[in-house]
């Protein structure tokens, strides 16, 4: 749910210094704040400057597709899994001050596949710093990496029940996440200006269109185990954003992204994505709790992909490309109506039945009601159209709660 979420007082405080040290954009989104449970704080360490905020989301769908496998439809790790129920994303976030030099965060998910069983993954793990100079900020751990504006996101903050296929396609069904240190630096301009670059490993299951898990096929090509070796055999995502306001009522936001890293088809195989993404946001001057507002969004993306020589195939560059454009209307307060047109296309390599690279498109319609800040019920239709399947209907209905506090989320 993309919304501003109430923090405590402790942690709004710290927020609020750091927000003023970075010029940061971080805006209150279409929901304000609501009655609703109070900010879980956990106070610890000495003369109690430090805190600790804890907060559980729960995502849950229902519903049918006219696809009996669920699965080849939807591309995300947490868009529904199957007819009937699914529970999309279970998170427990910790967050909180660390000291006068680092922030903390946790994110850890559950969720329970269509066999029954319950997965827990500990999806993020990371520091930043709150006190560098000159408008710099470093973050260490395990993260999303910065690319685009779905990448970086959790399930929660979306505003269709289910991941864009541009996402799943580059970056695989978790999204592309890893290891690493990141960069950033707030430029000293009149306007926001941003400038990222991470580094992290480029090996794992969050990473198949790199280095990706050995054993795995990709573009007909089992992957080999690689280990670092250089600083050639890391993933590399540098990015910069603009945004300005346009008067009193409309902002707008440009970001481009590029991420190149090696992949474990073979010695020297190397993988390049370069993505573009626009957003747009319009708010009534006479706004009511933050309605009317209309918001536009789009990412494009385009992907090399060089894969080895094999006993059985020659070397070759497979290339594919994706995008999406959304348009959300906050039509009065706590209600939301959308649509969202998403193509993916490109090489599909030497296996033609992979679902992963089938030339698809979809078009969806949402429309989220929000009974108080810390509640959603959304309902979605979409239309799959696949070159090498059958189209495919798809109606879901989606419900979340939060418990606790939780940060605000980015502009």
């Amino acid at each position: 749910m993309n919304s501003f979420r109430c923090p405590s007082l402790a942690s709004l405080a710290a927020a609020t210094a750091l927000c003023a040290a970075w010029r940061c954009d971080v805006r209150a989104q279409e929901t304000p704040p609501a009655s609703g449970p109070p900010p879980i704080t956990v106070a610890s360490g000495s003369g109690g400057k430090n805190y600790l905020n804890l907060s559980l989301d729960a995502l849950f769908a229902a519903g049918s597709s006219t696809e009996p496998d669920v699965q080849q439809i939807e591309l995300g790790g947490h868009d529904p899994a199957q007819r009937g129920f699914t529970v999309q994303n279970v998170e427990l976030v910790l967050d909180g001050a660390v000291d006068p030099y680092f922030r903390g965060q946790m994110n850890l998910i559950a969720q329970i596949t269509p066999e029954g069983e319950t997965n827990v993954e500990l999806e993020e793990v990371f520091a930043t710093t709150t006190s560098l100079p000159h408008n710099l900020q470093v973050k260490v751990g395990q993260f999303f990496t910065e690319f685009g504006r779905i990448n970086p996101t959790h399930p929660h903050t979306w505003d269709f029940v289910d991941q864009q296929l541009v996402s799943g396609r580059m970056f695989g069904p978790d999204g592309l996440r890893s290891a690493g240190i990141r960069g950033s630096w707030l430029m000293p301009v009149p306007f926001y200006s941003e400038l990222l670059v991470a580094v992290q490993n480029a090996f794992g299951e969050t990473l198949p269109g790199f280095g990706g898990t050995a054993g795995e096929v990709y573009f007909g090509r089992e992957l080999q185990p690689e280990l670092v070796s250089s600083a050639g055999d890391l993933l590399y995502v540098p990015r910069y954003s603009a945004s300005f306001d346009l008067g009193d009522t409309q902002s707008i936001l440009f970001g481009t992204s590029w991420a190149f890293g090696p992949n474990a088809t073979g010695e020297g195989a190397r993988t390049e994505v370069g993505g573009v993404d626009f957003y747009w946001k319009w708010k009534s001057p006479r706004a009511q709790k933050g309605f009317p507002f209309v918001k536009v969004q789009a990412e494009g993306m385009t992907r090399s992909y060089e894969a080895a020589a094999t006993p059985l195939l020659p070397e070759a560059v497979f290339d594919d490309h994706g995008g999406y454009a959304q348009v959300v209307w906050g039509i009065k307060p706590m209600w939301t109506i959308g649509a969202r047109y998403d193509t993916v296309g490109g090489d599909v390599g030497d296996d033609p039945a992979d679902p992963r690279f089938d030339e698809r498109r979809r078009a969806s319609l949402e429309g989220t009601w929000y009974p108080t800040e810390y509640s959603k019920l959304r309902a979605q239709y979409s239309y799959d159209d696949r070159t090498s399947f059958e189209n495919a209907h798809s109606v879901w209905l989606q419900l979340e709660f939060l418990l606790g506090a939780h940060a605000a989320h980015k502009f």
